[in-house]
Formats: C-alpha cells, sequence, structure tokens
C-alpha cells in the first residue's frame, strides 16, 4: 500500500513547495481578498446617510425654500440659476432642481435615477407639510442595523467564494500548463506514476492552505468589521472543501489540454467570468432577470456562495443547503472525471 500511494504523495509535497516558494502566489491567496475587504468594507461601513443635494431657482422663493428643506436630514439644498442648474443637472452635482411657480413649484430631474426620485419625494412631503397639508395617518419608524443584513455580512462570504474560485482554477491550471512548456510533464511519464496520482497531487496541494486561506478572511472580516459565524464552523469548513475541490477540478479540466499560458488565460477568463458576473459575489445574483436565473443557479460559484451566506449569515443547518452542495458534488466530480480523459502529457 505505502509503495501505491508514494506518487501522489510526493507529488504533492513537490507542489506544495512549489507555492509556496511563489510570494507572488501567496500574495493573491491571502493578501489580495483581505484588500479587498478592507477596501469594500471601509466603503460600504455603517454611517449616517449622505444628503442629497437639491437646486433651487434663483428668486424670491429661493431663501424660504431652502429654509424648509434644510430641516430634512437627507437633503442638501443649493440655490442656483438656470444656467448653473441645467450644467449641475448634467453632471450630476445635484439630483433635483426645483422652480418655484405662481401657486406651486415645478421638479426638474432625472426619473432613471433613484437619488432623484427619493429627493423628490422628500422635498414634497415638506413643502406640502409648510403649506399647510396633514397627514391623517399617524407614522412610527423602526431602523434594522442587524448583525448579518449589512452589505459587509454580505461581501465577506461573496469574497471567500471568489477566492476559492481563483486560488483553485488559476493556482492549479497555470501549475500543469508551466509545467507542460517547460518539458516537466514528458519527464514525469516515465516514472512509475499514473496520470490520476499526477491530478489529484495538484487538488491535494491546493487544500493544504485551504485552513489558512478560511480562516484569514473569516477571521479578518470578524476582527475588522465584526462579521460573525452564526451557524457550525464545521460545516463552513465541508463547504469550503468542496468548493475548492470543486474549482481545483475545473482548473485541471481547463488546463488539460492547453499548451501555453496565454491559452489558459483566455479559457480560464471565459470559464470564470459569467461566474464573477453572475454569482452574487457583490450584489445578489436575484437581481438579474428570471429567465436567467436557472442557468445562474446551477454555477458552481452561486452555489458555492449562497451555501456560504446560509452558514454564515442566516446560521441555517446541511439540510437547507443540499441542492448547493448537489450542484458543487456534481462540478466536482464531472470537472475532474473529464480531465481524467481528455488529459495530456504533451
Amino acid at each position: 500500500m505505502p509503495e501505491r500511494y508514494s506518487p501522489l504523495w510526493e507529488l504533492t509535497v513537490a507542489r506544495t513547495k512549489e507555492f509556496v516558494r511563489q510570494p507572488e502566489a501567496l500574495f493573491w491567496v491571502f493578501g489580495f481578498p483581505l484588500l479587498l475587504a478592507l477596501a469594500l468594507g471601509f466603503a460600504f461601513r455603517e454611517r449616517s446617510p449622505e444628503r442629497v443635494p437639491v437646486g433651487i431657482a434663483e428668486g424670491a422663493e429661493a431663501r424660504r425654500i431652502a429654509a424648509i428643506l434644510e430641516t430634512s436630514p437627507a437633503l442638501q439644498p443649493r440655490i442656483h440659476s438656470e444656467q448653473t442648474a441645467a450644467e449641475a443637472l448634467r453632471h450630476g452635482t445635484i439630483s433635483l432642481f426645483i422652480r418655484p411657480l405662481e401657486g406651486g413649484v415645478m421638479y426638474v430631474y432625472d426619473p432613471t435615477r433613484p437619488d432623484a426620485r427619493s429627493a423628490r419625494m422628500e422635498v414634497d412631503d415638506l413643502l406640502q407639510r409648510a403649506a399647510g397639508r396633514g397627514d391623517p395617518l399617524q407614522r412610527r419608524e423602526e431602523h434594522v442595523t442587524e448583525r448579518g443584513s449589512r452589505y459587509i455580512d454580505f461581501l465577506i462570504p461573496g469574497l471567500l467564494g471568489l477566492n476559492l474560485m481563483g486560488t483553485g482554477m488559476w493556482g492549479v491550471g497555470f501549475s500543469i500548463v508551466t509545467a507542460r512548456t517547460q518539458k516537466l510533464l514528458k519527464r514525469l511519464v516515465a516514472t512509475p506514476m499514473r496520470k490520476s496520482d499526477y491530478l489529484l497531487s495538484q487538488i491535494l496541494s491546493r487544500l493544504v492552505f485551504l485552513v489558512l486561506e478560511v480562516i484569514a478572511l473569516v477571521g479578518f472580516g470578524w476582527l475588522v468589521f465584526d462579521v460573525a459565524v452564526r451557524g457550525s464552523l464545521l460545516l463552513l469548513g465541508i463547504v469550503c472543501l468542496l468548493g475548492a475541490m470543486t474549482f481545483s477540478g475545473l482548473g485541471i479540466l481547463v488546463a488539460s489540454r492547453a499548451e501555453t499560458i496565454e491559452a489558459v488565460s483566455g479559457i480560464m477568463n471565459l470559464v470564470m467570468m459569467p461566474m464573477w458576473l453572475l454569482s452574487g459575489v457583490f450584489f445578489s445574483a436575484d437581481r438579474f432577470p428570471d429567465w436567467t436565473q436557472p442557468f445562474i443557479r446551477a454555477l458552481p460559484l452561486t452555489a458555492l456562495n449562497d451555501a456560504l451566506r446560509a452558514v454564515m449569515n442566516d446560521g441555517l443547518p446541511i439540510t437547507t443547503m443540499t441542492m448547493e452542495l448537489a450542484i458543487l458534488t456534481i462540478w466536482a466530480l464531472a470537472s475532474f472525471g473529464a480531465a481524467l480523459l481528455i488529459f495530456r502529457w504533451k
């Protein structure tokens, strides 16, 4: 038995040492996701809503209207001439322009801009109240700031999934194609080693750093932004392990026939680009049209991100994510099986 598995062990150790000796690879695995989480986390951190700039046409009513609008914490009124207001609207310096009329006002804005529509509603409400309008219904508000509902809580699992995809595919795929271009694979053919030993060693060497990779990003989110893991740490580890194996398998499949770095780069970008855009890393995949949802839900990164958020943000058990885990398993087995069939040494 030891002799049977010695090629796999030696190849895994060699690939691991090769990875450690590449500082740029360590940066992309550990440094880049932390810097990205830090930048986006501070960009979308919890803070008071920004005031929406609103323009008011010069005239006798300008100061009175500005005084009314200044009572709102959501508006920032400014007095403009007609010429400067048109330019400010075009450049986005103001979201809404108010032109006083006899017995009323005119609102000038772009209805396709959400900030312009919300500013129009806020301004109209204030001016109608100032004119004597009353509210027949009593209103109450409850502001939600619960952990797990913030953007950073949504972002960290997405970045973790993105990193598992990137390091799995780029790390494994580039390693194989580099060995092929340097004629190393031709030498390995003469050794007492099976093709499956070589391909499995690529996956196992990738998994060596998985624990450190997950701890680094999840721990960073917890220490800096208070992003907690609400579910089971064991389940989180299982999801990450399955995701890493899935994308390592895809990386092997992509590199099975590629003969140059340029070729494998193009194929990898072609494979990963839809998942970068559609799989809900930076915003929810539900924003896309309904007819695209079956395709999006079948992507491995979508399944991985959904499972990670179910564990980290919602604390759900494994029984609620069987579909996501099944999709990842199918992708992992299918990609590795296809790679075994089409892989060539030279």
